[in-house]
C-alpha cells in the first residue's frame, strides 16, 4: 500500500482527500496553491539560522512557548524514553523571530492558514451527518482568528554517529491539533503507521503538501477521523551527513472552542503538553 498524491485542482479532490485522511490519516496534495519558491527560500534561510550561534538569542520563553528550542529540550515522544534528534523554532505572528526571517515566514503562515480553512471545510462537508452533528461549530471557524496556530521550523542535524542508541529524528507520535499541514521536507524520512501496523513512506517529492489528522480532530469527530501515528526515521549511508528541514503548521482552535463533552481546545492542549513534559 502506498500513499498517492491527489491533484488539488481535480474535480474529485475534496472527496479523494478526505477519503485518504479517513483510511490512512494522511492526505498528500499536488498542484496546491502554496508557492514552492517561498518554501524553498524558507528552507535555505533557516538552515543558515540553525547553523549560527545567533539562534540562542531567541531561546524560547517557557510561558509563551515561542522561539528557539535547542536539542537538549527537544520532545521525548509519549511512551518513549529517548529524546528526539532535533532542534526547532516556534513561530507565532505575535512572537519573537529574527527580523530578517520574519517576512517570508509570516507570508507562508498566512497562505497556509488560508488553505487550511479550505481543507477543514472539505473535511466537514465530507463528514457523515452523525459525525458532523458533534462539531460545536464549523471546523474552519474553529481556527479563524486563533492565536494558537503554530508554525514550527524543524532542523534535524546531520548524524555524527555518536547519537544515543535507539534515538531517532522523531519517535512515533501523534499530533495534538486539528490538522497538520506540511510541505514535503528537503530530505525523506517521514513514515506513517498503517492500520496493519506496517510503516509506509510518505511521498517526499518536492512540491507535495502532506496533511495529517491530529488528536483534536479525532476528539471532536468522536474517533471517526483517527489521529495518525507517524515518525521521522534516521537516514542511511551517505544521507546521514545531510540535515533535514521541515515546516509543519499545526492548526489549533481558539482556546474556548468546545471539542467534546470532555474538553475545550485549551484543556486538551494543556493535558497533552503536561504529558510531553514541556510545561
Amino acid at each position: 500500500m502506498t500513499l498517492q498524491a491527489i491533484d488539488f485542482t481535480a474535480p474529485n479532490a475534496e472527496q479523494a482527500f478526505v477519503e485518504s485522511l479517513r483510511e490512512t490519516g494522511f492526505g498528500v496534495l499536488k498542484n496546491h496553491p502554496l508557492q514552492q519558491q517561498l518554501v524553498d527560500d524558507i528552507y535555505q534561510q533557516w538552515e543558515g539560522f540553525f547553523n549560527t550561534e545567533n539562534k540562542h538569542d531567541f531561546t524560547y520563553k517557557p510561558d509563551t512557548q515561542d522561539g528557539f528550542f535547542p536539542a537538549k529540550v527537544a520532545e521525548t515522544a509519549k511512551g518513549h524514553t529517548k529524546r528526539d534528534l532535533k532542534e526547532f523554532f516556534h513561530y507565532y505572528p505575535w512572537g519573537q523571530c529574527p527580523a530578517d526571517l520574519r517576512d517570508n515566514l509570516q507570508a507562508y503562515y498566512q497562505h497556509a492558514t488560508t488553505l487550511a480553512e479550505t481543507l477543514l471545510s472539505w473535511v466537514e462537508r465530507q463528514s457523515p451527518s452523525e459525525v458532523s452533528q458533534h462539531y460545536s461549530q464549523p471546523l474552519s471557524s474553529m481556527i479563524n482568528g486563533s492565536q494558537q496556530t503554530l508554525l514550527r521550523v524543524l532542523h534535524y542535524p546531520p548524524l555524527k554517529g555518536d547519537e544515543e542508541l535507539g534515538a531517532i529524528r522523531a519517535a512515533a507520535h501523534e499530533d495534538i491539533n486539528l490538522l497538520t499541514i506540511l510541505p514535503a521536507a528537503n530530505e525523506p524520512g517521514l513514515q506513517v503507521k498503517a492500520k496493519d501496523g506496517s510503516w509506509l513512506d510518505v511521498p517526499c517529492d518536492f512540491g507535495n503538501l502532506i496533511v495529517n489528522i491530529g488528536d483534536m480532530l479525532q476528539e471532536t469527530s468522536g474517533g471517526y477521523f483517527p489521529s495518525t501515528t507517524h515518525r521521522v526515521v534516521n537516514p542511511e549511508g551517505a544521507d546521514k551527513s545531510k540535515a533535514r528541514i521541515s515546516l509543519p503548521l499545526f492548526l489549533h482552535p481558539k482556546p474556548d472552542v468546545v471539542l467534546s463533552k470532555r474538553h475545550t481546545a485549551n484543556s486538551y492542549l494543556m493535558e497533552r503538553l503536561r504529558e510531553l513534559g514541556v510545561i
